[in-house]
């Protein structure tokens, strides 16, 4: 299978469909996310809608509360805004530690739900806070393949995802998105109006490892499950 074909980029709803979760429940201020991110969320939406005409199908997967971990494949820095615009919910993110030395943009990443990450090593303080974002019922996005893919085909996954799904007590919902490649390729500065596509798949059965230790042989198999999900809902050429 590969992506959906149905659209949701052109049905967008009225301002009200902003504060309104999955299941159609009223969102609190908290849950919708600070004023900038929701801000910020508006206008990547009727850009890619109008710039790149984008599709997004499936994003009714992600449920209306509780943890959740998107799982995404990775080959764009354009990803975590195109996941933050197509998602109902507001979700985290992990950035490089590098960007929070730049003072206008660190405060905005901030703002928009980013929080550090170092890269080349295991850093036990950004997995503590991906454990406790979940854990206090948010979603946060994480790119199994560790880094963006070089030829716009998934990657190995790590086992990081695995272990922050099964400590966090999250769902998990796989994500494909294809199209970022052109919409900021390496190397570019700007966006170009490539063709975007999104599209959620169905949320992972893990039930059968709740529970257990986070052993290397029990994050390898939640992780083969993740792998297994990205070959159904990414087309073959992204394979």
């Amino acid at each position: 299978m590969g992506l959906a074909q149905r659209s949701e980029g052109a049905t967008h709803q009225k301002p009200r469909y902003e504060q309104q979760s999955a299941g159609g429940r009223r969102l609190t201020m908290s849950e919708a996310g600070s004023l900038l991110y929701r801000l910020s969320r508006v206008f990547l939406r009727v850009l890619f809608r109008l710039y790149n005409r984008w599709e997004v199908t499936g994003r009714e997967r992600v449920p209306p509360s509780g943890g959740v971990l998107l799982v995404a494949n990775h080959t764009s820095y354009a990803d975590p805004p195109i996941v933050g615009a197509a998602c109902l919910r507001p979700v985290n993110f992990m950035a490089k530690a590098e960007l929070f030395r730049i003072p206008v943009l660190a405060g905005f990443i901030r703002r928009t739900h980013a929080f550090p990450v170092r890269r080349g090593s295991a850093d036990r303080a950004a997995l503590r806070q991906a454990v406790r974002l979940l854990r206090a019922g948010k979603v946060l996005l994480v790119f199994p393949e560790g880094k963006r893919s070089s030829d716009g085909r998934l990657a190995e996954l790590e086992t990081g995802a695995a272990f922050i799904a099964l400590s966090g007590q999250a769902q998990v919902v796989p994500m494909a998105i294809v199209g970022a490649d052109g919409v900021l390729p390496r190397g570019r500065p700007i966006l170009l109006p490539a063709k975007l596509r999104v599209h959620f798949g169905p949320p992972l059965d893990l039930s059968a490892f709740r529970g257990q230790r986070p052993t290397r042989p029990v994050l390898q198999q939640v992780t083969d499950r993740m792998a297994a999900a990205f070959r159904d809902i990414l087309p073959p050429e992204r394979l």
